[in-house]
């Protein structure tokens, strides 16, 4: 076994800082890598969410998911609407009788599969044929119908026949690993029930018990809120009224107001909250009748608007990489927002980087945080101690130790749609320095290292030197592809058992450490 001691590889770049400089600012990081470790689990990279249903039979949408697969263990998509009447599910004939039509569903949930994605089933929205409300939809682009049932006999009705065409399609031992998720953020304009908490709770009996008719297997949750809500209130009701309940779902995002999500004034900076939130949940479960179940944070980000100088930009790497390190040990799945740019509740997308939720960009270019999760993929299986908000130090089975470092700072410039020039981001702040001490490990182990910041993996840099033309031609998106792919590592071995690294501002870096020297 190995003693590590987390490191940040020098800047291999002729502006690096002079090793007297770095000895007396850089932060020490000492690792023992045959210290006991704890599971790591990633959490943060099984799920991720995506636009509505229909997209998912175009091919920029599969290739996406792809792209997206071939970099991390995601092992399941969710998104809205597959009760959409574009899905086409349900219809009245000429006589007024509903009539279901499974095709649109079959491709949809095909295409997962065929590409090693299981669905996390979000059952919504109201079809039609059975609401309530015609008018009943909300402001997306695509106009969702969010009033409840007309029948709740007839919902029901819908809602067996639909996991009963599942299970005999895909058979009970595939779909019992699925999720079944009752509703989206019914505590928003999603949910037209008044009032909001009382009728959803009957929207998701009715659910979960049509659900679990169809077999006991089937895994079924709620209460999909946004800002953290209702988790206390469902349990309670779920427990009182013997409603089945196999996980808790919510959302959270990292611009949500702390009034909206702790019922606080005051502000919580943006890398605080989504963990904070997270922790929330968890001790709500744990307080409850129902204290074992999973938590499943089936939507988070960064920003919930369209930030350019958020999501666009690496400063998600050092976001991510320090969510993660919070996050870990309180909850089991984090879906992130979304994989893809295929996508339309605002509209159709105007240009390429225009702060879209995406991993991935229009006309399939990647963005600075789809390197950054390509990136913490690398990370270990278990989590190893260490004195650091800047670290992250993993070990793989074969021994191998992973460690992510970051630079971590508040947005910068506008956050419009409006050009920000990249340098101005990469003068925000100053570069860090590590220096990692390393113990029972080959003096002069191998070591890699990987980046994502201004310099490296970051198409916004490309995109500026265009002058963000809103149209880029083919040639232009061609270079920005090339632009945004990850450079390959750095070769480097330890000296003496230690290993000096400077991280720029929005940096992200990632170190694999090998057990022994090259040479051996």
């Amino acid at each position: 076994m190995v003693t590590l001691i987390a490191l940040l590889s020098t800047r291999i770049q002729a502006d690096s800082v002079p090793p007297t400089d770095i000895e007396q600012r850089a932060e020490d990081i000492e690792i023992s890598a045959t210290a006991p470790g704890i599971p790591m689990p990633h959490f943060w990279e099984r799920m991720m969410g995506s636009g509505r249903a229909i997209l998912s039979l175009r091919d920029s949408y599969r290739e996406d998911l792809r792209a997206v697969k071939s970099v991390t263990d995601l092992g399941f998509v969710r998104f809205h609407a597959i009760l959409q009447d574009e899905v086409g599910v349900v219809t009245l004939d000429l006589a007024g009788q509903r009539v279901y039509n499974f095709s649109y569903v079959d491709q949809i949930y095909d295409g997962l599969l065929e590409n090693g994605i299981r669905p996390f089933v979000e059952i919504d929205f109201m079809p039609t044929a059975l609401t309530s409300r015609r008018r009943g939809t909300m402001s997306f682009w695509y106009h969702p119908n969010v009033a409840q049932p007309k029948s709740y006999a007839r919902w029901d009705d819908l809602v067996r026949a639909f996991a009963t065409h599942l299970v005999a399609r895909y058979g009970i031992d595939e779909v019992a690993l699925w999720y079944f998720e009752v509703w989206n953020e019914p505590n928003l304009d999603f949910w037209q029930g008044k009032p909001r908490l009382r009728t959803y709770l009957k929207l998701y009996a009715h659910t979960a018990r049509a659900i679990k008719t169809v077999d006991s297997r089937l895994r079924v949750g709620g209460p999909a809120t946004a800002q953290a809500a209702w988790i206390k209130d469902f349990l309670q009701y779920a427990t009182r009224e013997s409603v089945p309940v196999d996980f808790v779902s919510s959302h959270v995002y990292a611009n949500d107001k702390p009034e909206d999500v702790f019922g606080e004034h005051g502000r919580v900076a943006r890398d605080r909250m989504v963990c904070r939130a997270v922790r929330k949940m968890h001790d709500d479960i744990r307080g409850s009748p129902m204290p074992d179940l999973p938590l499943i944070v089936s939507e988070f980000n960064a920003s919930y608007r369209n930030e350019p100088n958020v999501t666009d930009a690496v400063y998600m790497g050092p976001w991510l990489a320090d969510t993660i390190r919070q996050c870990a040990g309180s909850v089991d799945l984090m879906s992130y927002w979304s994989f893809s740019d295929v996508f339309e509740e605002q509209g159709v997308v105007k240009t390429p980087f225009y702060g879209g939720f995406g991993l991935i960009a229009e006309r399939g270019i990647p963005k600075p945080a789809f390197n950054a999760f390509a990136l913490l993929h690398k990370l270990g299986t278990e989590r190893l101690p260490v004195e650091s908000p800047s670290a992250l130090v993993t070990r793989r089975p074969d021994g191998t130790l992973v460690v992510a470092l970051w630079n971590y700072a508040e947005p910068a410039g506008a956050p419009s749609a409006a050009a920000f020039p990249t340098a101005a981001i990469a003068h925000a702040a100053a570069d860090r320095h590590f220096k990692l001490h390393l113990t029972e490990v080959t003096p002069d182990a191998a070591v890699r290292v990987w980046r994502v910041d201004t310099d490296h993996g970051n198409v916004m840099t490309a995109f500026d030197a265009m002058q963000r033309p809103r149209y880029p031609n083919r040639e232009e998106i061609d270079r920005l592809k090339v632009a945004a792919t990850l450079p390959p590592p750095e070769s480097s071995v330890l000296q003496a058992g230690q290993f000096d690294v400077s991280v720029p501002p929005y940096g992200l870096v990632v170190l694999e450490i090998a057990r022994q020297s090259p040479a051996r």
